[in-house]
């Protein structure tokens, strides 16, 4: 799992957080910093202001990476709709609605984006049958490919010659099967 995956949550967490420790901006969201004895951040709170904008674009950011990797656009959209109502709210018009659901804007965006995510690694599953033809006698074979190691040698059972990967390649699965192992399925990369 990617840190890149996870912009768009540390994103709208961290605004939510960073304004929580500011209770006299966010009365409502300072309740709950100020109860878990995070209140003498308060000292910090035009700092904050700034750490609060900068967690709203980076869970724009985020949700914007997540876009290209899910094509879904409604996330987005709330994304950068929270964005926006965050931003009127500091450089336009002061209105705690506005903020608050900005920021409830982006976290569904986050919750939502995480769901589309966990769709697309469940589809996402490799086959793990492949079927081997020996280039010396023509014999072919289905196996079972490990999913957590390749498999360099394959000893054929019609003619004993013993297969090895091609150059390049990263395993016999690879070379001379009819279905490449599970990590490249998956573009993992070599799982050697």
């Amino acid at each position: 799992m990617k840190f890149k995956d996870h912009l768009d949550k540390i994103g709208s967490f961290g605004a939510v957080f960073a304004a929580a420790l500011a209770p006299c901006c966010f009365p409502l969201l300072g309740v709950i910093a100020t109860s878990l004895g995070l209140g003498a951040a308060e000292q910090f709170a035009p700092q904050l202001q700034y750490a609060v904008q900068f967690f709203v674009l980076l869970a724009v950011a985020g949700s914007a990476m997540m876009y290209r990797v899910h094509r879904r656009s409604l996330p987005l959209i709330l994304s950068v709709t929270g964005a926006a109502l965050c931003f009127v709210h500091y450089y336009f018009h002061f209105s705690e609605p506005l903020i608050y659901g900005g920021f409830g804007l982006l976290v569904i965006s986050g919750f939502w984006n995480t769901i589309e995510r966990k769709k697309m690694e469940s589809c996402m599953t490799p086959k793990l049958e492949s079927t081997i033809t020996c280039p010396e006698c023509g014999h072919q074979q289905t196996e079972l490919m490990p999913t957590d190691a390749c498999q360099f040698f394959w000893d054929c059972p019609k003619c004993g010659v013993k297969l090895k990967p091609k150059e390049g390649d990263c395993c016999v699965f690879c070379s001379f099967g009819s279905i490449p192992c599970p990590p490249i399925q998956l573009d993992r990369g070599c799982c050697a």
